[in-house]
């Protein structure tokens, strides 16, 4: 009977201290992974954002891009007062594309732009999301053969709707912002207009554009500071 006095006097609750310390040692080795888990994650996430801000600050969000692209809306939108058939000018428009990436070149230096962050690992994933307008092609290929009337409309969708990954590639929230106004703007409008008010869609986009850049400029701005205060 003194035995079992004894013993009963090392419980705790009818259990074991051992099989209790057990238990405690368990959990706070399920929190401790749980906190090393959480710490990964948010210095992964640190290290994203640090490589964001740093192809923002550098690449200055792509405002050599933006401005070039204003530039051929322009002449786009005289294109689409000329006295040619719409599908002459839709192939006008084709060709007149074709001058962004030169004059988008010309434009960083003016700019001071670099196209190239060697040391980011994140760099190379912006020429893919331009790569990826490309298989937007065949579809504007049918627009062309089908309904060139509305072949300009549907550049400034594609065009509109390619700048929305750049919200998070260059953490600057105006790609994404744009992308809406001029995806589902250049839709409204080429419902309304007729063919003869064409040209005033490109002159739409253009003005678009105008203000993307102030607002990309403006989120360098903050990207840089922020950027700085990282450092």
């Amino acid at each position: 009977m003194g035995g079992q006095a004894s013993l009963s006097g090392y419980k705790v609750n009818g259990k074991c201290p051992c099989v209790l310390h057990l238990r405690d040692v368990g959990r706070a080795g399920i929190l401790f992974t749980a906190a090393i888990h959480h710490h990964t994650a948010i210095m992964q996430q640190s290290t994203f954002d640090r490589l964001r801000l740093q192809l923002s600050v550098e690449a200055k969000n792509g405002i050599d891009f933006i401005a070039s692209a204003t530039v051929v809306w322009l002449f786009l939108a005289y294109i689409w007062t000329l006295p040619h058939s719409p599908y002459n000018k839709s192939i006008f428009t084709f060709i007149a594309g074709s001058i962004t990436i030169p004059l988008a070149f010309a434009l960083s230096k003016v700019f001071k732009t670099k196209w190239k962050v060697s040391d980011n690992p994140l760099e190379p994933l912006g020429l893919w999301l331009n790569f990826a307008q490309l298989f937007y092609f065949p579809f504007l290929v049918f627009i062309l053969l089908k309904y060139p009337d509305y072949f300009v409309m549907t550049y400034a969708i594609i065009t509109g709707a390619h700048f929305f990954p750049y919200a998070w590639y260059y953490k600057s929230a105006p790609y994404a912002i744009m992308a809406g106004v001029v995806s589902v703007g250049a839709m409204v409008l080429g419902l309304f207009f007729s063919p003869e008010e064409m040209y005033l869609l490109p002159l739409m986009m253009a003005a678009a554009l105008a203000v993307l850049a102030v607002l990309l400029h403006v989120a360098w701005q903050k990207n840089k500071r922020e950027l700085e205060q990282m450092a």
